[in-house]
Formats: C-alpha cells, structure tokens, sequence
C-alpha cells in the first residue's frame, strides 16, 4: 500500500522494553548492550520469520560501554542475527530511540527495506568517570619514562589535581554553547512562563501515581524480565513513588539555581538504565510473515531552537505535523511528551495556548491550544520511571500505540526535547480504527 507519494505505508508490529531502573550512585548490573539483548530477545522469539529476513537492525545510544562501540552491530551479534544484516548506532541525544525508528520508518516507506528492528538503549549508570588531561600527560609521561630514574622522577610529579575526575554524565547534560546544563535550561523555561514551584512538584506527583496505577492496572505489559547475573530479577520500573505527595516534594531543594530554582530532584527525570525496539514492516512483510500490526506512523518532524530553551523543542516539532495534516488539538486522541523535566512539558502546555508564543515562535496565526491532561502521559512518564536517555523516544513510541490500543483511540502524538536546542515528533495511527 502507498499514499498520494507513491510512498509506501510503515507499520510497528510489536515493540518490548526493559523496566527502567534507577541510577543509585553506582554502576547498575547491566550495559547499554545488555538491556538491549535482553529487551529484544523475547520480542524476536514471539515471531517466526528467520532472523535473515531482517533489512538492518538500529539501536540509538549516546554513551555505550567501552566494549560497545557501535553497540547496535555488537546487540544485533548477541542477539544470534546473521552476519549478512547490517546494523547501525545513531546518537541524537534524547531523541536517539526516535530517530531510529525514523531512521528506520523512511528506509521502509522509500522501498529500501521491509522488516527493521528499531530501538535506544542507556546505561546511564555506566557513564564513564575518565582522568583529566592532566593526569592524562602524567601517565603519558610515566610511559615515556625508560629508566628506574625516570620513573621516579615522574612519580615525584604526582599531585591531587591529578585526581580531579571527569565526569561524563555531567558534561553530557551540559550545552557548551550556552554554558547551561540541562536543569539550568529547565529554570529558563520556569521562569519564561512563570510556572510555580507548586504547579512542578504537584506535575511530579501525578506522574508518580498515574504510574503506579498503570503497574497495578497491569497496562505495562511491554516490560520484558531482567536477569542479572546473580539471580536476581527486575520486573518493574524502580524509580516509582506510589507515595509520593506535595509534602515530601516541597522538602526537597532545588538542583540547580541553589538559591532561587524551582527545579529539583523530585520534579526532573530520574536517571536512569533502560532500552525498548519496535519492529517496524512493510506490508509486503506483515503479509509475507503473518505479522501483528498495533500502529502506522504518519508522519515525523525534526525541529531545531535556541538550546537555552531546548525543553520547548516538542511544540517546535508538532507544530509542522499538525500543521501538514489540518489537524487541531482534539483530532489527537493520546499525547505522549516526554518529561525531561516537569516545567519543560508544562512549558510546551502554556506555549501553545498561548498566542504570541505560537505567532512569534511558531508561524502561526493564533494559539493551536491547550493539550488535555487527561490525555497527556496518562500512565506516567519520565519524571516517575527515568529518562534513560538514547531509550526514551522508542519508549514512550512503544507505550503510545499500547495505549490507542487499550483506549480503542485513533491518533497519537510522540514527541520530545532534545539536549542543544532540537525537537522531535512522530504521529501515529491504530490500526484497528
């Protein structure tokens, strides 16, 4: 089947996730890698085509293991798939898991391949401490020492400066274009649209419990068992307060702008480890393999803004989908915005519905609306389960088509921001309808 283009139609068939486990201050039991063997595994077996009939497998990731370089060809290896599949790693910060099933979508609709596994994985847990640059030339210089007087010499040269680490995870989370972390852009947005203090922490809460509703609900059934090595097994997203309450989130201090932020621990993303696919097909490949079909994707977008208020990236993206389509803001029955932060996503509310936003940021003529909450993250979102950052757009893609499914709903919106000043967005469409 093609549209008006001459395009073909691309269809998510199944799709598997792990649970997202939180980050404690130690390295977490599994890799990018592991998560992402063990999130696919089971979404492989529950289908009988041969692992050759897949086109090219693609993964996104931002901080794979030191073992792990190009971590998809490394998972696709693991997972027994032939030799004969490519298989490729994309990195498009928070939207990686997004762009690779975008990646994976137009590669489909363009004729060049039939059957793709699409994904992000993170082990944020494992992001990398590495040496300073001078503790880096000390050690160069302690190899190009050749006698014992040397070495002691060298030796005599050790300071603790020396010692000072680097940690990635925390100049990853950073813009350098703007001299703003993540949190910091965050506060931007807080401040942009006067969102209180009270409107993030009661934002942080809900999505608690409207998580804890879904597990007990059992509406969570993409989560495939983990295993580690000891036996032990992780089958819910841990991150989770079910009793989480104003009190306790006004206790906490801001992250951030120490003396006048809004933004703390309690409303931002936890961090996190986590991966989730989708299979993606033609519908040459649903037929030729007797395929499920839970969605078809639409459309996508890619948007770029100022990285200081790069949380605003999703209206930035939406907007053209909506826009391309005619579709106004009841037209889409499920929302699902991803929650770097909770002023971000309540940011991208006020933004829409606001006229001179959407006039001097968005092109158009009036405000596009405001998103229901009713219908926007309705079974949590990142600040409840994490934000690992290269899964999450594969994610929330995953957990949207399983919730037109539950609510027999017809349209659904995926989008998120993306750390430097980008957006991305993908409108899907049940199948069933």
């Amino acid at each position: 089947m093609t549209d008006d283009t001459g395009r073909r139609k691309v269809y998510i068939v199944d799709g598997s996730r792990t649970p997202q486990l939180k980050s404690r201050g130690k390295v977490g039991p599994f890799t990018a890698g592991d998560l992402a063997v063990a999130a696919a595994r089971p979404l492989l077996l529950r289908h009988t085509f041969p692992l050759d009939a897949l086109d090219e497998v693609i993964l996104g990731c931002i901080m794979p293991g030191e073992r792990e370089a190009n971590v998809g060809r490394v998972v696709a290896l693991r997972l027994g798939i032939p030799q004969s599949v490519p298989a490729w790693t994309v990195q498009r910060n928070c939207a990686s898991g997004m762009q690779s099933v975008d990646s994976a979508y137009k590669n489909i609709r363009n004729g060049d391949a039939d059957l793709i596994l699409a994904g992000g994985a993170e082990s944020m847990s494992h992001a990398p401490v590495l040496f300073n640059h001078t503790m880096v030339n000390w050690l160069g210089e302690l190899m190009r020492s050749r006698s014992i007087g040397q070495k002691l010499k060298t030796i005599l040269k050790l300071r603790g400066r020396h010692f000072k680490p680097v940690i990635a995870l925390l100049h990853g989370l950073t813009d350098d274009t703007v001299g703003l972390n993540m949190g910091e852009t965050a506060e931007v947005i807080a401040s942009k649209f006067n969102i209180s203090r009270r409107e993030m922490d009661e934002f942080a809460m809900n999505s608690h419990h409207r998580l804890a509703h879904a597990l007990d609900a059992g509406y969570l059934d993409e989560i495939e068992v983990l295993y580690d090595d000891k036996g032990n097994f992780y089958d819910h997203d841990d991150g989770m307060r079910a009793d989480s309450n104003m009190e306790s989130l006004a206790k906490l201090r801001p992250a951030f702008d120490k003396k006048y932020g809004k933004v703390t621990a309690g409303n931002s993303a936890q961090i996190t480890d986590g991966a989730a696919w989708l299979l993606l097909a033609s519908e040459d490949a649903v037929k030729k393999y007797q395929l499920p079909v839970i969605a078809s994707i639409t459309d996508t977008q890619w948007a770029g803004l100022d990285p200081a208020v790069m949380g605003m990236g999703p209206v930035h993206a939406m907007t053209p989908i909506m826009q391309r389509h005619g579709l106004g803001i009841d037209d889409i029955d499920y929302w699902e915005i991803n929650e770097a932060f909770a002023t971000q996503v309540l940011g991208c509310i006020r933004a829409w519905n606001q006229d001179d936003y959407c006039a001097d940021n968005l092109g158009l003529d009036k405000a596009m609306g405001e998103i229901p909450y009713e219908r926007l993250n309705i079974d949590g979102g990142g600040v409840s389960l994490g934000h690992p950052v290269g899964a999450s757009g594969a994610r929330i893609l995953l957990h949207l088509c399983k919730v037109l499914q539950r609510k027999q709903a017809r349209r659904g919106m995926a989008s998120l921001c993306i750390g430097g000043g980008q957006g991305g967005a993908m409108l899907i469409h049940n199948e069933a309808l």
